[in-house]
């Protein structure tokens, strides 16, 4: 069994989120901006999640993702198996159609007890657990910027001036 990127991403990108859930929705630009993960690949990721009621999406300004329940509702298991990410070692993919001359191969049911172990494992942990060891471990958690309105430069007014604007006005402006 191999954890993929997939599987890794989602729950680093679930951590990141859990952790910022106190200050609102958080925009999957942030995340992947903090963690290194393409946006593209955390909306594909994040739409699976949302599909499975682990997150919630808001829309508009202001707008993006929250938890879907409780941090401590969500298990590891629960993200991985909403991406997708198999969590089988077995060589038939658990259907059994590993066939020898005997039978079933030989090590079919020590890769299925395995699987069920690593399910029932990642099943006992919580995104609440693993916010709480990022906490511990000392993480620092900036607070929201302040929130702008499509562009975080300030608006220059123009200064109205009465001049004239040409060589014409201005010969104009004199012929008066």
């Amino acid at each position: 069994m191999r954890l993929t990127t997939k599987g890794r991403f989602a729950v680093t990108a679930m951590i990141d989120l859990a952790l910022r859930e106190h200050q609102g929705p958080v925009a999957l630009a942030a995340i992947s901006q903090r963690q290194q993960i393409s946006l593209s690949y955390l909306e594909q990721l994040f739409g699976k999640l949302r599909r499975h009621e682990l997150v919630e999406s808001t829309r508009g300004p202001g707008g993006g993702y929250s938890l879907g329940r409780k941090a401590e509702e969500i298990t590891v298991a629960d993200i991985i198996v909403a991406v997708d990410e198999p969590i089988d070692a077995t060589g038939c993919g658990g259907k059994e159609n590993c066939m020898s001359d005997q039978g079933r191969c030989m090590t079919h049911d020590l890769w299925a007890s395995l699987n069920a172990k690593m399910i029932e494992y990642l099943d006992s942990i919580t995104l609440r657990k693993l916010v709480e060891d990022q906490i511990a471990r000392g993480i620092s958690i900036e607070e929201q910027p302040v929130k702008r309105a499509i562009s975080s430069q300030p608006v220059v007014k123009p200064i109205k001036v009465n001049a004239p604007n040409s060589v014409f006005a201005l010969g104009n402006a004199f012929s008066k």
